[in-house]
């Protein structure tokens, strides 16, 4: 009878995960419109003047990465003031960690100038993201 309780729980503990990962999927943190002290060489090299660059950060083998990747460069190629940069960081960890990112795909929209305007972690919504550029956009 024990085994079934330990089972249970174990089922309702991953459940709780899976629910939470869900949804955190997707999810837009502002930030505080900050320059990224020590902006990566990597990264510094994809922003574009004037504007917007969506800069997603992404691995060999992501599958969601993949998705994104068509998300952003889609809503880039229709808005303007707004191009999509894709960095491979699988060779990169030194850079993924000055950013604290901890999972791919993330997308950081960043000015010209390095200032980071907000962070999606997971495939983003494109409506949801496109308000929450708006107000960043020329």
């Amino acid at each position: 009878m024990t085994g079934v309780w330990a089972l249970l729980g174990a089922l309702a503990v991953a459940g709780a995960i899976g629910v939470l990962l869900k949804v955190r999927e997707g999810r837009i943190s502002s930030s505080k419109a900050s320059a990224v002290p020590d902006l990566p060489a990597p990264v510094r090299d994809l922003l574009v003047t004037p504007g917007v660059t969506l800069v997603q950060l992404s691995t060999t083998f992501c599958a969601p990465c993949r998705h994104a990747k068509v998300i952003l460069r889609d809503l880039a190629d229709r808005t303007d003031g707004l191009t999509h940069a894709e960095l491979d960081v699988t060779n990169l960890p030194d850079v993924a960690a000055s950013l604290g990112v901890m999972r791919t795909p993330t997308t950081l929209a960043l000015t010209a100038d390095g200032t980071e305007v907000l962070r999606v972690g997971g495939v983003p919504k494109r409506d949801t993201l496109l308000d929450a550029l708006r107000p960043h956009l020329p």
